[in-house]
């Protein structure tokens, strides 16, 4: 059984569909990565997934008991207040020295339990925020765009921080990213979403579709360096393909990159 599952998901505000007929579903130690335009309903997506937004057609159903941890976009913190990191990691529900020290080490944070939040870096507070999720013994981690603020490296480093977390204790994973060339290599599956799913695949096959070319913008030559193929494809608009053949791709940014 899937961890959690979108069917015939529509969500909207006001009489406007933001979301329209999303059907999918992640399961454990996988990687799903969303992405898309702004304002295509990526952040919708986990709201109602999330049980924070009601949808006005379909269901989201979870396995019974389900440990969700969660990575906000951002987190307003007023640098005004006195709040350390030992402190956050103990809201709501307090945890011992010994259980923070060992989640701080996992991510990578070891010595900011007593630094006040408002003195981390960006890089350092992503991790104590994922340090904050993992506490929760996840079988699903969701991150909604976690490397904003973030420079290259911060983001690539992030990114094989949360391959390492998925391989450690098996949990799925649900990210929102618009990070394409990292998604890309780090990812089991993509999502690319306008509204709804136009495409769906391997990284390898989405790459490829054209709805996912023309939404970014990319025509013939894209701004990294795309997977190969030596295969055919029929893009229908759900984007079914035939996984069972090999695949030759590579990731490395174009001298061309804009």
């Amino acid at each position: 059984m899937s961890l959690i599952a979108a069917q015939d998901l529509s969500v909207g505000y006001g009489g406007d569909a933001v979301l329209r007929n999303v059907n999918f579903a992640i399961d454990t130690n996988e990687i799903v990565t969303i992405v898309g335009p702004n304002g295509s309903g990526k952040s919708t997506l986990i709201r109602a997934l999330l049980g924070g937004l009601i949808p006005s057609k379909g269901q989201v159903k979870r396995t019974p008991g389900l440990r969700i941890g969660y990575v906000p976009q951002k987190l307003a913190i007023d640098a005004t207040m006195p709040m350390s990191v030992g402190r956050f990691l103990s809201l709501p529900k307090r945890q011992s020295a010994q259980r923070q020290a060992d989640v701080l080490e996992r991510v990578g944070v070891p010595h900011v339990a007593k630094q006040q939040l408002s003195a981390l870096s960006g890089g350092q507070f992503q991790r104590v925020l994922l340090a904050r999720a993992l506490l929760s013994d996840p079988q699903l981690l969701v991150l909604d765009e976690p490397t904003q603020g973030l420079d290259q490296p911060g983001v690539a480093g992030f990114y094989r921080l949360i391959e390492e977390v998925r391989d450690d204790i098996g949990c799925g994973v649900l990210m929102v990213s618009h990070d394409l060339h990292v998604v890309m290599a780090t990812s089991d599956r993509v999502i690319c979403l306008n509204g709804h799913i136009c495409c769906e695949g391997t990284p390898t096959v989405v790459s490829a579709a054209p709805e996912y070319r023309a939404l970014f913008g990319m025509g013939t030559r894209g701004a990294f360096a795309l997977y190969q193929h030596a295969h055919d494809h029929n893009h229908d608009e759900g984007c079914t393909h035939d996984h069972s053949h090999d695949h030759a791709h590579h990731a490395q940014k174009e001298t061309t990159d804009a």
